[in-house]
Parts: C-alpha cells; sequence; structure tokens
C-alpha cells in the first residue's frame, strides 16, 4: 500500500504529494478540477480536495464505491462515480489527474490516450503504476525491493494490524505489461513523459499537456 503526504514547502502555493517510495509529485499554484482515476476508498482524495476546487474520483468496484460514497457525502467539492473509467463520460478537463495502481487494470494504450484528452492545457498527469517483470534489470530490482519491503513495513507499520485497512481490501490484479510496453504506448500517447523505475515493483510518469516533445527514461 501506498502512503501519500501533502504539504506547501517552503514555496508557498506549492502542492507536494509525496509517496512512502520516495516520489513526489508537485502543483505549481494548485486550483481548478482534479481527477483521480481507481480512488479507492478516497485517501488521495482526502488530500486533494484540501488544494483543488473540485475533485472527481472513479472506482467501479461496488463495495469500494460505497465506501468512498459514504465517506464523502457531505463534501460538496468531491464528486464520486462508481463506474469503470471506460464508462466515464466528461465533458470537463482537469488540471491534475492521479491515477494510482490502477493503470494495470486498464487497456493501457486506449486509457493513456483518453487520460491525455481529459487534461486542460498545462495540466499534470501523475501516475503510479505496477509493472510485470521481463529483464535482468527487473530481476535484480524485485530482488531488492523483496528485502526492503519487510523492512519498511516494520517501520511504517510498527503495531500489528487487527483487521485489514479499508484501504487495502480494493480488488487486485497482477500487472500485464512490461516497464517497455509502458514506455512504448506513452511515447505515443503522452509524449513528454518522465518514466522512472521504482522500489516494490512501481513505476511512475509524470506528463506535462504543455510539453510538446519528451523524453522516456530510467
Amino acid at each position: 500500500m501506498l502512503a501519500w503526504t501533502v504539504s506547501t514547502g517552503a514555496i508557498r502555493g506549492v502542492t507536494t504529494i509525496t509517496t512512502d517510495g520516495g516520489f513526489c509529485a508537485i502543483w505549481a499554484e494548485p486550483s481548478g478540477r482534479a481527477l483521480d482515476v481507481g480512488c479507492g476508498t478516497g485517501n488521495l482524495i482526502d488530500l486533494l480536495r484540501t488544494r483543488f476546487d473540485v475533485v472527481v474520483g472513479v472506482e467501479p468496484d461496488p463495495t469500494t464505491s460505497a465506501a468512498v460514497l459514504a465517506r464523502f457525502a457531505d463534501d460538496e467539492i468531491v464528486i464520486i462515480e462508481a463506474l469503470r473509467f471506460d464508462d466515464f463520460a466528461s465533458e470537463a478537463k482537469y488540471d491534475a489527474i492521479t491515477v494510482v495502481a490502477a493503470l494495470h487494470h486498464l487497456p493501457l494504450e486506449e486509457s493513456m490516450k483518453r487520460l491525455s484528452g481529459l487534461l486542460e492545457p498545462g495540466g499534470r498527469l501523475v501516475v503510479v503504476g505496477c509493472y510485470r517483470s521481463t529483464t535482468m534489470t527487473d530481476g535484480l530490482v524485485s530482488v531488492l525491493a523483496a528485502v526492503c519491503n519487510p523492512v519498511v513495513g516494520v517501520l511504517e507499520h510498527r503495531q500489528v494490524a487487527v483487521e485489514q485497512l479499508k484501504s487495502m481490501t480494493a480488488p487486485t490484479a497482477e500487472a500485464g505489461e512490461s516497464m517497455a510496453d509502458v514506455r512504448r504506448a506513452a511515447a505515443l500517447h503522452l509524449p513528454g513523459s518522465r518514466i522512472k523505475r521504482r522500489l516494490f515493483w512501481r513505476y511512475t510518469l509524470i506528463y506535462d499537456a504543455r510539453l510538446a516533445a519528451a523524453s522516456v527514461g530510467e
């Protein structure tokens, strides 16, 4: 499970969202509309709602969507769409879009193309995705992650859980795409993406709609 924190940082008006894997997503002077695809029980929405005027969450799982709908039932700026992203119809554009541990549940190329089309000019897409190990580099990173994972778990969660956390009850699936697949799709549909391999079998992708040309790196 990824833990998120949010702060305004040293520069006024700059929002930094940080995962426990050391990844930071930064929005300067955040405002306007944000979209969280695969929002789960709404932990990231709870952070985004403090920095954006409207936050829309999309969650297809019936049990999980019921929980997030109840959580934000009285919040006027949060809108929850209990449906698949494939069925999400929006005339609005978004200044920020987040997709955390959800893109591998979706058709990769079609979803990247759709996400790009939902961004306002100058908007930012942030993906924390899961990938399938296929190369020697993937294998080495997986070994390191296997060693680090229990250590991080002990440091982050010192008390023994008596029941499963709600944020960990959403349906899961194995990643089908490799890092090479992700990079190829991003080069076609999200030119300018900055992609980095992370620990714990994850990668991060940042795409700024204002950029016209890109480099996709390790």
